[in-house]
This record gives structure tokens, sequence and C-alpha cells, in this order.
């Protein structure tokens, strides 16, 4: 969030900016909390962070924050500094709150089409959040907004087409068909909140 005036009116936009960023990401990394305490692999860099923390047993908020690291730069140089800034925030909240999630609510067991209905909801619903706050979470949201600004492309479909890739492709920690169906259940959950929620020119900066 990069304000270079500090007025009344920055001040609101830097309050409405950290409510928005905290909302968005504590939704998001509840949609992964269920997801993750069903098994299921999700798309996107959220998912493929996912395998790597299913096959190494590393934590998953430290492994979000590296696997973004890279993807900066692409923020950076294409979508810019307000943004990039915004993004490294974002991420860094989600990192946190995917660490401390686990800690503090002991989930023994959940219905696997409900942590995936919900859990990809969740995640669609903090991602318009952080999107109307013009940041995103990194990885393959940058990439997808870029493409949204490049050629016009809507971000959920983009989103859907990318993650499906993800998760057919994460098949084979999944291990069975019910659980890849599940997964792919809570990708077009996710996205279709996208699809039928976000529309170009509706989610300015306050």
């Amino acid at each position: 969030m990069v304000y270079p005036r500090f007025t009344l009116a920055t001040w609101k936009r830097l309050q409405d900016d950290v409510q928005g960023l905290l909302t968005g990401t504590l939704f998001v990394a509840l949609g992964v909390f269920l997801m993750k305490s069903a098994g299921l692999v999700p798309g996107g860099l959220v998912g493929l962070a996912l395998l790597l923390h299913y096959g190494t047993g590393l934590d998953l908020g430290a492994i979000l924050f590296l696997v973004n690291l890279p993807f900066y730069l692409l923020a950076w140089t294409r979508m810019g500094r307000a943004f990039t800034v915004r993004t490294a925030i974002a991420v860094s909240l989600l990192s946190l709150l995917s660490w401390w999630l686990p800690r503090a609510v002991a989930l023994q067991q959940i219905d696997g089409a409900l942590a995936a209905v919900l859990g990809g909801l969740l995640c669609g619903a903090g991602m318009l959040i952080i999107f109307r706050h013009r940041a995103s979470l990194g990885g393959l949201n940058v990439l997808v907004l870029r493409l949204q600004d490049r050629f016009g492309w809507p971000p959920g479909k983009t989103q859907m087409a990318i993650d499906a890739l993800i998760v057919l492709g994460g098949g084979w920690y999944v291990g069975d068909a019910h659980r890849l169906a599940l997964s792919i259940l809570a990708v077009v959950a996710l996205n279709l909140a996208l699809v039928y929620n976000h529309r170009p020119g509706c989610y300015q900066p306050v």
C-alpha cells in the first residue's frame, strides 16, 4: 500500500486496504485449511504448495511464502510498485494465517464434499476481496490479472483452466478418483465465485 501524501483521504484508504487484505486473506486461509483437512489439492500455487507440503512435511505457510518469491518480479515489472507491495503483504498474511490456523483450530473430521464446496467458496470470496483492493495472492493470480489487463481474458475462466491442469497433474498424490473429483469440485466452486462476481472495471480502489 503506497500513499504519496498522508492526508485524511489516504488514512481512510489505508484503513480500507488493511481491513480488506486482512479479511480476504483470512477467508482464503480458512478455505485452504478446510481443503487441507480433507486431503484435497486445489489449483494455483496454493495447490502446488500443498503438494510440496504433503510430499516434504515442511510448513505450509513457509512454502507459500517461498514459492511466491519469483512472481514478485513479474508483479513489479508488469503491475506496478503499489500492486506488488499490496500483493507481498497479502501473501505474507496468508502465510502467517496458514501457519497459525492448524495450531488454533483442531478439526478432527470434515466431509470431503463440504470441504470442497465451502473451502472453494471461501477462497473465491477471499480472492475477490483482495482483487477489490488491487492486490493478489501472488503466483498465478498475478499472471491471471496480467492476462486480464493485457488481453481481456476473464480471470475466473483463465484461473479455472490453469487450476484444472494443476489438479490433474497432482492426481498422483490424491491417489483415488473420489478425492480427485472432490479436488476438482473445490476448483470449480472457487472459480465460479470469480466468474460470476468479478467484472472488469467494477473493482477499483476507493
